[in-house]
């Protein structure tokens, strides 16, 4: 087990692995006193850590935006949420989580520059309007030659 993570975790780019130690921190800063606001915030953490290892060892799958899209979206969400129970938390734990969020926006708006969303990288042709004609198409297999 261990083995595997040690794997998974050097096949993570530089960004993958701030977003990573952003996650833990985040986990880490919910310890105390425990409500709905600190459960979402550990599911934050837990599915950034589940998206990263997937995508560390090699497993496909697609999302409805980029990696580094969701991640910073992840780290704005918990920094809501940190801010919603803001004044029920001591000040230096709601510092560290406010600086763990931030560490997951940066690290997903960094990983968002350096790639792009699967969908962004597809040619898309440019769009016609209904009054061109559709250009033709060459025929997809080979016809005899005419005889004269």
């Amino acid at each position: 087990m261990a083995e595997a993570l040690a794997a998974a975790w050097r096949r993570l780019s530089f960004e993958g692995r701030a977003a990573a130690v952003g996650s833990v921190l985040l986990v880490v800063s919910t310890f105390g006193p425990f409500s709905w606001v600190e459960a979402a915030i550990v599911l934050t953490g837990l599915s950034v850590l589940f998206g990263l290892r997937q995508r560390a060892v090699g497993k496909s799958f697609h999302l409805p935006a980029a990696d580094g899209t969701l991640i910073a979206a992840a780290g704005g969400w918990a920094a809501l949420l940190i801010a919603a129970r803001l004044f029920d938390r001591p000040l230096g734990q709601n510092l560290l989580a406010l600086a763990c969020a931030a560490i997951l926006v940066a690290a997903g708006a960094r990983e968002r520059a350096r790639q792009p969303a699967e969908d962004e990288t597809a040619v898309v042709p440019p769009h016609r309007s209904s009054t061109e004609a559709a250009p033709a198409q060459a025929p997809t297999e080979k016809l005899p030659p005419r005889r004269t």
